[in-house]
């Protein structure tokens, strides 16, 4: 995908946007993509120290941080993008989006590949930590403010700290609205309130 189409792709998804030549010049999700597509071609060319350079570069201006090993697929959104954290080995799959103040980072305990691996169409809202070599599967969504430690499958929408999924193949598993970002379901009360109905029916059979 060019720059160009990467473009085209924000405006579309934005309905902030009033035109491309507006997401060209003012939008630092964007301007994170350009930084990362010459630092990445600068990396997988063996120029470590050149990519590394272009790639503060881009923090500094946009305030993204995206290293430039971390492999991206095209149509990424980066949607206010301040205080995105993208790892070395981080994978990103196509037509994804991604909130401010994510993380797609490691946990310091493994090696080799040590950030996440996000499928196709993978929303990642505001604040939301991935942490660690885990897959998230296509058509996912992650609440804002979770956590993420463990994989998880296709077609869910995960929340909570730790994160769990409270929504699978359309179905709710849990107490749970659509994911708008607002209406955030609490894992932990939920998760309480199983336990208390447990402890009555206990209670009631005796």
């Amino acid at each position: 995908m060019s720059l160009l189409s990467d473009a085209r792709n924000i405006r579309s998804k934005d309905p902030a946007a009033t035109s491309l030549a507006e997401v060209i010049l003012l939008y630092p999700g964007f301007h994170a993509l350009l930084f990362y597509r010459v630092s990445h071609w600068l990396y997988r060319h063996r120029r470590f120290f050149l990519a590394r350079t272009v790639s503060q570069w881009g923090r500094g201006f946009t305030g993204i941080e995206i290293h430039p090993g971390a492999t991206i697929g095209p149509g990424l959104f980066i949607d206010h993008g301040s205080g995105v954290v993208i790892g070395e080995t981080a994978e990103i799959g196509r037509n994804c989006t991604i909130y401010h103040q994510v993380t797609l980072g490691g946990t310091g305990k493994d090696h080799g590949k040590r950030h996440p691996t996000l499928g196709d169409n993978v929303l990642v809202g505001a604040g939301a930590k991935v942490l660690g070599p885990v897959v998230i599967g296509s058509n996912t969504r992650i609440a804002a403010g979770s956590v993420v430690l463990q994989n998880l499958p296709c077609n869910c929408t995960a929340a909570g700290v730790p994160a769990a999924v409270v929504r699978l193949d359309g179905e709710r598993i849990r107490p749970s609205d659509d994911l708008n970002q607002r209406d955030i379901p609490d894992v932990v009360h939920s998760h309480l309130e199983d336990l208390e109905r447990r402890l009555r029916r206990l209670e009631h059979r005796e």
